[in-house]
């Protein structure tokens, strides 16, 4: 009887320890993902500069107004509005910062992004969408890291009421001499790589080129 219960004794310690160890990983476990959590909520973003900026495939860059193009170019566009149709082409330049850095007593970390789903708002209305091509790293640097979004549309489309010049002067007020993102937004939603699988941020982000996200 005495060696049935030091058996038993012995199968109740070893469950106890399993179980301990079981209780320990799914703590890590659970601490280990809030923390990835936290940490992919640390990123922020901030619409950097708009380069590249072509209308009807004409470079508007230099330029500060109207009679700043050849009268060639002046010829082609106008009758591209003619036609009802104005294509502009740009690279939207996001800047990302990991602020992960290893200071603070934690351990700095690089974040990958899988996904960068966005919505582009010029002047607050909705025109194109579109994701990254292809993974960005952005290291825990403490420094920013662009992400260039590769931007096409037709501005005609969503903008044709405001005339010839409205059209063209908006342009130029993105991606002209004096151009800046000021009149952009973007709605996105990042998605992060993690030893948990990609990871998605709780809800979408409003990003501008005043403050960071």
């Amino acid at each position: 009887m005495k060696k049935n219960n030091n058996h038993i004794k012995i199968y109740s310690a070893i469950i106890l320890a399993i179980a301990s160890i079981a209780i320990f990983q799914s703590c890590k476990t659970l601490s280990d993902i809030s923390n990835t959590l936290a940490n992919i909520q640390k990123l922020q973003f901030k619409l950097d500069n708009v380069s590249g900026f072509r209308l009807g495939g004409i470079n508007l860059g230099g330029k500060n107004k109207l009679s700043d193009i050849s009268i060639t170019d002046g010829l082609k566009l106008t009758q591209m509005f003619s036609s009802k149709s104005l294509p502009a082409e740009f690279v939207l330049n996001v800047a990302a910062n990991n602020p992960n850095d290893g200071k603070a007593g934690a351990r700095g970390t690089s974040a990958t992004l899988t996904s960068f789903d966005w919505n582009l708002y010029i002047d607050d209305v909705k025109t194109v969408s579109g994701n990254i091509s292809q993974p960005i790293t952005v290291p825990g640097t403490g420094q920013s890291t662009i992400i260039p979004i590769a931007i096409s549309l037709d501005l005609y489309e969503f903008f044709g009421n405001n005339g010839y010049d409205g059209l063209f002067n908006l342009a130029l007020a993105i991606g002209g001499m004096n151009g800046s993102p000021a009149r952009l937004k973007l709605d996105a939603k990042p998605t992060i790589k993690t030893k948990f699988g990609p990871i998605s941020y709780p809800g979408r982000l409003t990003i501008v080129d005043k403050q960071w996200k």
